[in-house]
């Protein structure tokens, strides 16, 4: 991993994507950069930069120095920002081209005086329209490290695309996978299929010395039940896929992986196919 990239509106939201960002990258050795889209309008004072606020006229490059001095003594990697205008998604997934980005690591629901940026679906379709993988947080998710991760399986093939992202992850940081095979129906065509298709993983996972946990998941919605299933355990991440085949009947594109970015109190890192 070289770069990873973090979307900044200066609110709590992103904030607390930047220090999971951060952890990510000393692990992994990645660059990290922040991102700040202007819409050219008056700035206020965000509330996450009241306690730093006096008569200096502010700006986002003033925000972004006070972040790379509060966390100039955490980051043991490359640490820079950049400024760009224009549409929030299409400049972020911009940047990411340009830069050649392995992973953007982004706030879901910030909102804040300064910027509104993830009003909407914009977080959702910088997970749409990223050509690298997108790891979405929510604030109030303040766990930092990941140990537990949770990795659902249909029965789309692209299901299984998301292994090698998931793994490598987990051995950077010693996590455990949870595989779950997740179904809407009792159909024993479809539980053949998931059987296969997880037996298919657990080999993967054993040649690569991976911990894992075998579960599987029925319920009226797929979202659901692996949400619920990642708070039960304490998981730290859900990852899914953000592609699938136009005739697949499951899963993640659409308005599941849409659910997943947006109700998930669990960060979500959205797999490119």
């Amino acid at each position: 991993m070289k770069l990873i990239l973090v979307p900044i509106d200066f609110s709590s939201d992103s904030i607390n994507a930047l220090e999971h960002a951060i952890i990510i990258a000393n692990k992994t050795g990645a660059k990290l950069r922040m991102i700040h889209i202007s819409k050219g309008k008056k700035q206020d004072v965000p509330l996450y930069f009241k306690e730093f606020s006096n008569k200096e006229q502010y700006s986002p490059e003033i925000f972004f120095k006070i972040l790379i001095e509060k966390y100039k003594n955490k980051i043991k990697v490359p640490f820079d920002y950049k400024l760009r205008e224009g549409k929030v998604y299409k400049e972020i997934t911009n940047q990411a081209k340009y830069d050649d980005t392995d992973l953007i690591v982004m706030g879901s629901h910030g909102v804040s005086g300064f910027e509104a940026f993830w009003i909407g679906s914009n977080a959702y379709k910088v997970v749409s329209n990223a050509e690298c993988n997108v790891m979405t947080i929510r604030n109030g998710f303040l766990r930092i490290g990941i140990n537990k991760i949770v990795m659902p399986i249909d029965i789309s093939k692209e299901t299984r695309k998301k292994l090698k992202a998931t793994t490598k992850l987990a051995q950077i940081c010693n996590a455990t996978i949870h595989v779950v095979t997740v179904r809407e129906t009792d159909r024993p065509k479809i539980i053949a299929r998931l059987e296969q298709y997880s037996q298919q993983v657990y080999e993967y996972l054993d040649s690569k010395s991976i911990n894992y946990i075998k579960k599987d998941l029925y319920g009226k919605n797929i979202t659901d039940i692996t949400i619920d299933y990642a708070k039960e355990i304490n998981a730290e991440l859900i990852t899914i896929m953000t592609e699938q085949t136009e005739n697949t009947a499951n899963i993640w594109l659409g308005k599941y992986a849409q659910q997943m970015v947006n109700n998930s109190p669990i960060p979500v890192l959205c797999v490119h196919n």
